[in-house]
């Protein structure tokens, strides 16, 4: 989705071409809808009307879009006439034929504008959409009755509540465009279109009389299907639902009725807290992209990759390469591992295969780029490796040291450590400058995040060679500091303590885990531990044993699953039992009573918590230490905090990420329950220094985003 500032350089040109009045939007770099350009569309076809030489009016874009979307900085500030409804509407009593040509974008309000024209011709190349959804929004000009009108409620509501971009050929399939043109010249096929309608005394044709909706069964039908599948899907979202209304509207209201029905949910949706979250979603994950190091130097140039280590995380990574388009070659120790390290890559491929979601003959392009090698020699030519084997310093510094002799030099070498010292590993080496990590998150070829993790020797392009790699992954690549877990899980530490907390408290982790959900992340913490293994914390709170502060609380309920054998979904036991193989567990009364027992040996006598006390808890918690997180430099600003829990830790993308949900929390709250819960474990409940300064002199996390 395309949406960005508009400043008042926008023009709207229009010119008498015979009899044709050729309207020519130019504003770059996307054309996006300001009130400049909806100024000058209604004076275009005012223009028309009067003069009497103009038989048609043709509508382009300058540059290489048609219109990319609405100017998402007017969002919040004072409206500015003309409103885009007006706008559509004006085009469309216009009564002469109006024809859009459409290439590059035509998105938003731009494709609301094209609805609203008489006739629609597009080249090759364009992509049309309506993904207001995914602002927490709907299409608020007329969309929704138009699209409607025209394709029918099944396509109109694919559109909508997917937000997916469609090509030329498939807006043709829909019946969204007249025709595709012959050629990528889209003034003269536009121009070619209005001169065939001129000579055939085509009149205008406006989309608001259009039969898409002629089956009336078919359009119930899907209405309802669809109220039914978004209400499991889009568990507490906003638009959605009400896009769905807007389309009912559409078929069983006359179009002045539902125009206006659409413009009061609209209106109820631009004034919600979710529309905010996920503008906030929406510039949070472009910010991130933007480093210092970007900023400071060029990517080196990136065409082959190494993978060392064929285990899940590792075919994850590789798969996500090769779909990227890049060569892969996987190194593993012997010849059984690699074989293993290729079927575990296949059986990536062969899942989504099941799923309809890719063809043997995609599978099959992919891994004639994949290699495989038991030597480091294979890794010569390599432009970055990146290494993912067991979680054990001694065992990345031995790899460390083979990639030390046998890369190029100017080859990145990269580590998908979860917790480990980079600077450590990057010391143990001759080349400390070429040393960085890029921590996926499993499933590596699904998960968006991307930890950027930067020690303090290594060179700016290297840090711009990996965001440059995240954007031919299509992640969103967030950069941190070194420390125990980065950024995300460093925090995960933190707030899931709090829920161990709880759960010693009183309450049992199915509550815990059904308020969280209802928060709106999409499993609890205990659902997480059980997909995830187990196994995997329990390590991890092994080797961090040495350093614990003796005087911290530690809940051992975790460890004491473990110890049973009980890892979760993979060993059939963990917090939930998993019968049969199932992927969805069910309460376990024995592990109930080993809560019971625990609880017993640490002297607590258990009580009763609300769902909102479990939340408040959790979040006070994620919240105190991502304040600190920042406050420490480990990450750049707030916003990179919230990028990362959105698209590595399922943090619900409509509250807009932790820092930006304390905000509308209120910080004074946040830091007033902190202190409350401090009265029990003054320890645990410390609040960071960055909170406290922040309500002491009134300030939010979003200053510092906007300072930074």
């Amino acid at each position: 989705m395309t949406l960005l500032s508009a400043p008042e350089s926008a023009t709207v040109e229009h010119e008498l071409r015979g009899n044709i009045l050729v309207v020519t939007i130019d504003h770059a770099p996307v054309n996006a809808l300001n009130s400049v350009v909806r100024r000058g569309l209604i004076e275009a076809i005012d223009a028309a009307e009067v003069n009497p030489s103009v038989r048609a009016v043709l509508i382009v874009g300058a540059g290489r879009n048609f219109i990319a979307g609405a100017d998402i900085r007017e969002f919040g500030m004072p409206a500015q006439p003309p409103a885009l409804p007006d706008v559509c509407n004006r085009i469309e009593a216009c009564g002469k034929p109006v024809v859009a040509a459409i290439h590059g974008a035509a998105l938003g309000g731009g494709l609301e504008v094209a609805l609203a024209s008489h006739y629609r011709i597009v080249v090759e190349g364009a992509k049309l959409g309506l993904p207001e959804v995914q602002l927490g929004l709907l299409p608020g000009a007329g969309g929704t009755q138009r699209a409607t009108r025209l394709v029918g409620a099944e396509s109109a509501l694919s559109l909508m509540l997917s937000g997916r971009h469609v090509d030329a050929q498939e807006a043709l399939r829909l019946g969204l465009v007249d025709r595709v043109g012959q050629s990528a010249d889209v003034l003269n096929e536009g121009l070619a279109y209005a001169h065939e309608l001129i000579a055939t005394q085509a009149a205008p044709r406006r989309t608001r009389d259009a039969r898409g909706l002629a089956d009336q069964q078919a359009s119930a039908t899907a209405i309802a299907a669809a109220r039914a599948n978004t209400q499991k899907k889009t568990r507490g979202l906003l638009s959605p639902m009400k896009i769905i209304d807007c389309v009912a509207a559409a078929a069983n209201l006359s179009f002045e009725e539902g125009l206006r029905f659409e413009r009061e949910q609209f209106l109820e949706c631009a004034d919600s807290p979710q529309r905010a979250g996920l503008v906030h979603a929406f510039f949070a994950e472009r910010e991130v992209q933007k480093s210092p190091e970007t900023r400071a130097a060029r990517s080196r140039p990136i065409r082959s990759v190494g993978v060392v280590g064929g285990g899940t995380m590792g075919a994850g990574i590789a798969v996500a390469l090769l779909d990227a388009g890049l060569s892969v070659t996987m190194i593993e120790r012997d010849g059984d591992a690699l074989q293993r390290g290729r079927a575990h890559v296949e059986k990536v491929y062969d899942g989504l295969i099941g799923k309809g979601r890719l063809t043997q003959e995609t599978k099959a392009r992919a891994l004639q780029c994949f290699h495989g090698d038991t030597s480091y020699d294979a890794l010569a030519d390599a432009d970055i490796v990146i290494e993912a084997v067991f979680e054990d310093m001694a065992v990345k510094k031995a790899v460390f040291t083979e990639l030390d002799r046998a890369c190029k030099q100017g080859a990145v070498l990269a580590t998908n450590t979860s917790y480990l010292d980079i600077d450590e590993i990057a010391a143990s080496i001759s080349r400390p400058h070429d040393v960085l990590g890029l921590h996926f998150f499993s499933p590596a070829n699904i998960m968006k995040l991307l930890e950027v993790v930067v020690p303090p020797r290594v060179s700016a392009d290297v840090v711009a060679t990996a965001f440059d790699l995240a954007k031919k992954l299509r992640k969103v690549g967030v950069r941190a500091g070194v420390c125990d877990g980065f950024i995300g899980n460093r925090m995960l530490a933190v707030y899931r303590a709090a829920a161990d907390h709880l759960m010693e408290d009183g309450a049992s982790p199915y509550q815990i885990d059904k308020a969280v959900r209802d928060f709106g992340f999409p499993m609890g913490p205990y659902q997480v531990i059980d997909l995830a293994g187990g196994d995997i914390g329990w390590a991890a709170r092994k080797r961090r044993a040495l350093t614990r502060d003796p005087h911290a609380r530690y809940v051992r309920i975790s460890d004491e699953l473990c110890e049973r054998g009980w890892f979760g979904q993979k060993t059939g036991r963990g917090f939930y039992r998993y019968d049969e193989g199932a992927r969805i567990g069910k309460p376990d009364p024995e592990v109930e009573l080993i809560i019971a027992t625990e609880r017993e040996r640490a002297g607590v006598a258990p009580r009763v918590f609300s769902d909102e006390q479990i939340v408040r808890r959790y979040m006070a918690a994620m919240i105190n230490e991502g304040a600190n997180v920042v406050h420490d430099g480990i990450a750049l600003r707030p916003l990179d905090v919230d990028a990362t829990l959105i698209h590595g830790f399922g943090f619900p993308r409509y509250r807009g990420g932790p820092m930006h949900y304390a905000d509308t929390f209120g910080l004074d709250s946040v830091l007033a329950d902190i202190r409350e819960f401090a009265k029990d474990d003054p320890l645990f409940w410390r609040a960071s220094p960055l909170l406290v300064e922040l309500v002491a002199r009134g300030a939010n996390f979003a200053s510092l985003n906007r300072a930074a």
